[in-house]
């Protein structure tokens, strides 16, 4: 039968922008306060939940996921002092659990428990810094999946908290001093409580909090009124001597580099002033390390690919910087020290290479990693002979290895159990050409055998923004779909930065159509091999992929079987006007740009449904409390989408209370969650649950 949705009002707003007039019928929705705004999202759960709830399978499928969620699942050790610490998840816990002990082989101690924090799991560990001696930790924590932390302090000894307590921090991480008396972090002013969700996030503060006082005597370190939307990251490097600050304007990769010396006895002296390194946004420059004056990072500068520099800060013109490592056919993606040797991990083809290099930058070695996947880790100080890493892939879970930087051996340390056969399952790279002939990867995993007979119904997920990669990672939530006989399929979009900054720039901006061209022409090829139909063919994306998602739908809705867009940003000409929505600019463009205001009106996917179209089944999944992509997208899309859509396919709007943009979110919400998408899923795509 087919549903009736909740009648949405409409308005007549209407905005000019370069002389077109849009309108905008639902801006009422922005206002999440509002008490029509809360009607009409109880009164949609009701709908989407009456329906979900009724599907066949459900229970099955949570059943499933609980089973194989409830698994052992350890973080990568770290050690800092005389004390190693590592996060742990028995299986169904809602947060991880931090641990701390003497040595590998000791009996671990609780160090911090997120889960006594909130009945539900809903307050989550968002950051961590330990100092340099291994007494302290500071610790954030944020609520209900906001963005908006607040910092504690934590006596690693007693385990019990001091009274120091920051507040207002977004976007930020710790950083201790080398004495141990306290840490650099950046906050924004406070907010007003009532509009803390939604208002604009601008003029961050770099400050230093000093051990026992309140935050209020905290120093300020820098800030720049002239330059509202500059943010700090402040690090201190490994001999405790520099604070370097780090300098970003908006999601762009381009930043600035700027330095103050810790050995000058006050902080608020005039002689210990900032220093600017790198003062143009030309390229990224993250410092690897510093060996007294000199400094070395990676940047992209002349070297989309990333490469190694050494500058000496005695010198800093450009004159006088070298070239460590060179740019490589791969993407270099981070490098650190440890045995005194440069540890640089590369991105082939959107896979892990550790690469090892001395530190005149010389070729020593490539890690032996147990297969093609994801590695993470490689951590540590720089003179330590062994480390820890991570390697995962679409059907091996994470494991944690030893490393020996001196024999170059791995050792396995920690190995999850879980009741499946990953034998059955087989991971393939494609690579098809999209719409301009550009060729694009494409990961797919499905059960051994798989018949190429048009039938099989698949998910293809992506992503294509903000210079960040999608790399093989193993999921619970997708075996399930793999044991329905699903095949899961991720699309390296450009716009990503899986090709380093030029694949990225290929797909932003004026260029951004592209990535929805190579997602379009990642389903064709799908369809056109056999894989599946497009009445079998689900897509999938979360927030920039979210906007993929509506894109796609909004420009091909003959497609798509089905479509998942997840906290997306969907209103591209009012993506600015909230949060660090502004941030985007830098890889969306600006609705006040003329000529970007038309790339953006072209493709945004609110303003381009048609009415009277038949869209694919679509569940819009969004949250009460995302403060990163504010649910007004997702609102005014799903009420957009019910009045233009034509015919019987489900048009729904699942709104979760008490989470966010996805960090931290519970167990058992994410259990929920994927019971619900692939119940969704499996009726709308026909596939037998039996």
């Amino acid at each position: 039968m087919p549903l009736t949705y909740p009648t949405t009002r409409q308005d007549d707003h209407t905005d000019t922008y370069h002389g077109i007039p849009v309108g905008d019928p639902y801006r009422w929705l922005e206002d999440p306060n509002a008490p029509e705004t809360a009607a009409w999202v109880e009164a949609q759960n009701k709908v989407t939940f009456g329906y979900l709830n009724a599907l066949p399978g459900r229970d099955q499928l949570k059943a499933r996921l609980t089973e194989l969620w409830d698994y052992e699942r350890y973080g990568i050790p770290f050690k800092q002092g005389d004390r190693y610490f590592y996060y742990k998840n028995n299986g169904l816990q809602n947060q991880s659990v931090l641990y701390t002990l003497p040595d590998l082989d000791a009996e671990p101690t609780v160090l911090l428990d997120p889960n006594t924090l909130s009945e539900d799991g809903t307050v989550a560990l968002s950051g961590t810094a330990i100092s340099e001696n291994g007494q302290y930790i500071a610790y954030g924590l944020s609520t209900a999946g906001s963005d908006w932390m607040e910092w504690k302090v934590r006596n690693i000894e007693t385990g019990e908290d001091t009274s120091d307590l920051v507040q207002w921090v977004k976007f930020s991480g710790a950083a201790w001093t080398h004495d141990h008396k306290g840490f650099f972090y950046s906050r924004y002013d406070e907010p007003q409580e009532k509009s803390k969700l939604e208002d604009v996030n601008r003029y961050q503060k770099l400050y230093y909090h000093a051990l026992g006082t309140a935050q209020a005597q905290d120093i300020l370190i820098y800030e720049r009124p002239d330059e509202p939307d500059w943010g700090f990251s402040g690090g201190v490097t490994e001999d405790g001597r520099y604070l370097i600050i780090s300098v970003w304007r908006g999601t762009a990769p381009q930043n600035l580099l700027f330095y103050k010396d810790l050995q000058k006895p006050d902080l608020q002296k005039p002689d210990s002033e900032v220093i600017e390194l790198i003062s143009e946004f030309e390229a990224q420059y993250s410092l690897i390390d510093n060996e007294g004056t000199t400094f070395w990072f990676r940047t992209d500068l002349d070297a989309p690919k990333g490469k190694v520099i050494a500058i000496d800060i005695t010198r800093p013109d450009k004159a006088n910087w070298q070239t460590l490592i060179p740019e490589a056919a791969e993407t270099l993606e981070s490098v650190g020290v440890l045995n005194n040797q440069f540890i640089a991990d590369y991105l082939k083809d959107a896979y892990t290479q550790i690469k090892i290099f001395d530190l005149s930058g010389r070729f020593v070695r490539e890690v032996v990693l147990p297969g093609i996947g994801s590695a993470g880790g490689f951590n540590g100080k720089r003179s330590d002979t062994e480390t820890f890493y991570s390697f995962t892939s679409f059907t091996v879970p994470s494991r944690i290895y030893r490393y020996n930087l001196t024999t170059a051996e791995s050792t396995l340390f920690r190995e999850p159990t879980i009741p499946f056969d990953p034998d059955a399952y087989e991971t393939r790279q494609i690579f098809y050409a999209s719409k301009d002939g550009t060729h694009i990867p494409m990961f797919i995993t499905a059960k051994k055998g798989l018949e190429l007979n048009g039938e099989n119904p698949v998910l293809l997920y992506g992503y294509g923004g903000f210079n960040i990669s999608l790399t093989p990672s193993f999921s619970v939530s997708n075996l399930v779909w793999m044991e329905l006989g699903g095949v899961y399929a991720v699309a390296n979009l450009r716009g990503g930065g899986e090709y380093g900054e030029s694949w990225h720039q290929q797909g932003i901006k004026l260029n951004k159509q592209n990535v929805f061209d190579d997602f379009i022409g990642a389903a064709e090829w799908l369809i056109d091999q056999g894989y599946t139909s497009s009445e079998k063919l689900a897509i999938a994306g979360g927030s920039n992929g979210g906007l993929l998602v509506g894109a796609c739908i909004t420009q091909r809705p003959d497609l798509f079987g089905a479509a998942l867009p997840a906290v997306g940003v969907l209103d591209m000409l009012r993506f600015n006007q909230f949060t660090i929505g502004w941030a985007w600019e830098s890889d969306y463009g600006s609705p006040q740009n003329e000529a970007e205001f038309k790339a953006l009106y072209a493709y945004s996917p609110l303003h381009n449904l048609k009415p009277g179209t038949e869209y694919p089944p679509t569940m819009i999944i969004t949250a009460d409390h995302d403060d990163r992509v504010v649910p007004a997208h997702s609102f005014k899309f799903a009420a957009a989408l019910q009045a233009a859509h034509s015919g019987d396919n489900p048009v729904l709007i699942r709104i979760e209370t008490k989470a966010g943009h996805g960090a931290g979110k519970p167990t058992t919400k994410q259990i929920e969650e994927a019971a619900d998408k692939w119940a969704f899923l499996a009726h709308e795509l026909k596939v037998d649950l039996d």
